[in-house]
């Protein structure tokens, strides 16, 4: 593996959580030599990876066009999202899309609700797959080898005030899941937010994202998720269709 590469691609990790950043203060995170620092900033500025604003460097507009091809190719994402709209007006709820990550959930897309009480959830938000309706339907219509190997190695930490922690419970919770074809959270991943999600599937029948109304707690009262299930799924069949799913024949459990 080329170190050079490998250093170049760390540095530009820094403006994950940093929005500018001086020669000085790349040196100082990176601990490499200034000159080498310098060298690899000039490369990325010349290529548009990084711009200079005064003393300071920040991302430049390349790493932007990438970032929307990657979010155009993303094909679940642009099959969801005008279902996602459509789902956010007949509820009035907010709608998230995540997929998997290795063994977490990140969240790809998402329609705000014009309530004035909402729960904010961030595109890019990563979470662990047991926490939360949205990530726990990812893992409740994973492959059961896939899901046994995830659920014998996970730690289960809590997140919220009712994070679920007893492996047995999340058990339970996931094989009803998979019976009703929907899971409901709690307080799971925030204090006094709830979800409802639905899984969606690819011409495979693989899950390829997982679909979820999202509010504050108190809204969510058995009857109003019960309102809920039917547009979710119906969301999700659509969504599913569009991706070339076909039916309960090509299911993969």
């Amino acid at each position: 593996m080329n170190k050079t590469v490998v250093k170049t691609l760390e540095l530009l990790q820094l403006f994950i959580t940093h929005e500018q950043l001086t020669l000085q203060e790349m040196v100082k995170l990176t601990k490499l030599p200034k000159t080498s620092v310098f060298r690899m900033i000039q490369s990325l500025v010349a290529s548009g990876f990084l711009k200079k604003d005064g003393e300071a460097y920040e991302l430049g507009l390349s790493l932007l066009q990438f970032g929307c091809l990657v979010a155009e190719r993303l094909d679940v994402r642009k099959a969801a999202l005008p279902i996602m709209k459509q789902l956010k007006e007949e509820t009035n709820e907010a709608v998230n899309l995540v997929i998997k990550d290795g063994d977490e959930a990140i969240y790809v897309e998402k329609v705000e609700t014009s309530e004035p009480v909402r729960v904010y959830t961030r595109v890019g938000r990563r979470a662990p797959l047991y926490a939360g309706a949205c990530p726990r339907v990812l893992l409740a219509f994973m492959p059961s080898e896939e899901q046994k190997k995830y659920l014998d190695h996970v730690e289960l930490i809590p997140i919220a005030s009712k994070t679920i922690v007893d492996r047995e419970q999340l058990k339970t919770v996931i094989n009803e899941a998979k019976e009703k074809g929907y899971t409901v959270s709690h307080s799971e991943l925030a204090d006094y937010s709830s979800a409802v999600a639905v899984p969606i599937f690819n011409h495979e029948g693989k899950v390829v994202a997982g679909l979820s109304v999202v509010g504050p707690e108190n809204r969510f009262q058995p009857s109003y998720i019960e309102q809920l299930v039917p547009q979710l799924k119906h969301a999700a069949e659509q969504i599913s269709k569009a991706l070339g799913f076909i039916g309960g024949k090509n299911v993969e459990l």
